[in-house]
């Protein structure tokens, strides 16, 4: 595809003026973006996007189950990748030759775009990063590395992920700090009464996610924010299952730090972002170094980038993210009051049917309110990789183990766990599919 028709096609989808202005000028961006997008309320269009959904599966048409792991990515997400790398595909410059400026332009366009994503109003608060994972090590190791001390206190809770737990576990071994972690109740919520009361003069960071990815339920972050705050703590929030499902504002929030991947919201693996409070940023050590990250580099001087650029050491993903911020742009276009509706419906509907099969057991509440699509289950006498393959079998992919989140697990009664996860192109036949397809599991005996 020709670099203008690549522009074109990205601006279509809303990728932005800033990306858009970069070859074509700023009126052809704009009707581009008019008369492009896909703000049909209807889940079929949005669907229809999705080109792997096209897939069979051992003679069986696919239905993915395990966007909480990775979401499937649609069709301008694709092209956007193959057209940078068929076009500027040149490593970024801003004052150098045609195809590293044009590299450039796109490459800040797509931080932009993120910022916007996430109500960031700086768009060098954005460090790209290869994802969840990565944003919060660089946290864990730059943040932490200048500010933790031996006695200080971290606030985890007993839901965390593995890449919200172990990182701040090495920062804590590394200087003498202590590991704390609120409790969790027989629903899968956060008892806020144990974490308040585990605040206290020597904690330095409350880490928690806004959404489980085990029990699927959205945390009350904005007070935990508060309670935090008023003890003296910054916060980080772990947005991976979060911004995939309704959109964020990192003010509305509160937080200091907010992490998120791409490829959980439909964009390219291997690129996330951090977003963090500049003057953090101005404060926190390099995480890594290398060039364009600092500037008039000798033997023995050096002077850092500004904000997220202190950051990016090495040559970036630029591919990646352009198609992240072509995700954000796609989700933006669909609508998150039109995501929500249809989320609820087919969660109301798994909540059912899951209730209604003998010897499953939903893990966590059976609320449909305050959580997204994504639910956690065991099968009396099946081991939950058992039902992995008796699924896929059929063409079903859903995913299971100790999901990562092994603590959580044990306090909800087990070690692993089947996890089947919902998302916007999941259809009402896909989820009555598994349902039945359970329901035959349980039936073998």
């Amino acid at each position: 595809m020709p670099r203008r028709t690549f522009v074109r096609a990205a601006a279509g989808t809303g990728l932005g003026a800033a990306i858009g202005q970069a070859a074509m000028g700023t009126s052809d961006a704009t009707r581009s973006s008019r008369s492009g997008g896909f703000g049909s309320a209807d889940p079929a269009t949005w669907r229809g996007q999705f080109p792997a959904l096209g897939q069979k599966i051992g003679g069986y048409p696919l239905a993915y189950f395990d966007t909480a792991a990775t979401s499937l990515r649609p069709r301008p997400v694709i092209d956007s990748l193959a057209s940078f790398y068929s076009g500027p595909s040149a490593n970024p410059g801003a004052t150098l030759h045609t195809l590293a400026r044009r590299a450039a332009e796109l490459y800040e366009g797509a931080r932009s775009e993120v910022a916007r994503f996430i109500g960031a109003s700086d768009p060098l608060e954005v460090v790209f990063t290869r994802g969840t994972t990565e944003a919060i090590n660089l946290v864990a190791t730059a943040w932490g590395g200048a500010h933790l001390s031996a006695g200080d206190e971290i606030l985890l809770t007993q839901a965390e992920h593995a890449s919200n737990l172990l990182p701040w576990q090495l920062a804590a071994a590394r200087v003498g700090a202590v590991v704390r972690y609120a409790a969790i109740d027989d629903d899968g919520h956060v008892d806020m009464d144990s974490f308040t009361r585990l605040l206290s003069p020597r904690t330095r960071l409350a880490a928690f996610s806004h959404v489980s990815n085990v029990v699927g339920l959205v945390n009350p972050v904005r007070e935990m924010c508060l309670r935090a705050h008023a003890a003296g703590a910054l916060t980080l929030v772990d947005a991976a299952q979060s911004a995939p499902h309704f959109g964020l504002r990192v003010h509305d929030i509160g937080c200091d730090f907010l992490a998120f991947s791409s490829h959980k919201m439909c964009g390219p693996m291997g690129v996330g972002a951090l977003w963090a409070r500049r003057e953090l940023l101005d404060t926190m050590p390099p995480y890594q170094a290398g060039s364009n990250m600092a500037h008039d580099v000798d033997v023995d001087a050096r002077h850092y980038s500004d904000g997220a650029f202190k950051f990016g050491a090495g040559t970036p993903n630029v591919a990646d993210a352009i198609g992240f911020a072509v995700a954000a742009r796609f989700l933006a276009a669909i609508g998150w009051e039109a995501l929500q509706v249809h989320e609820r419906t087919i969660t109301r509907r798994m909540l059912e049917g899951l209730g209604g099969i003998p010897g499953v057991h939903l893990l966590g509440s059976r609320d449909a309110t305050d959580r997204i699509g994504v639910f956690a289950f065991t099968i009396d006498g099946r081991k939950p990789l058992d039902v992995v393959a008796a699924l896929d079998a059929r063409g079903i992919a859903v995913r299971a183990g100790d999901l990562a989140a092994l603590p959580l697990l044990k306090r909800l009664g087990t070690t692993a766990a089947v996890r089947a996860s919902c998302y916007l192109y999941t259809t009402a036949d896909e989820v009555d599919r598994l349902l039945n397809e359970l329901d035959r599991i349980v039936a073998r005996g």
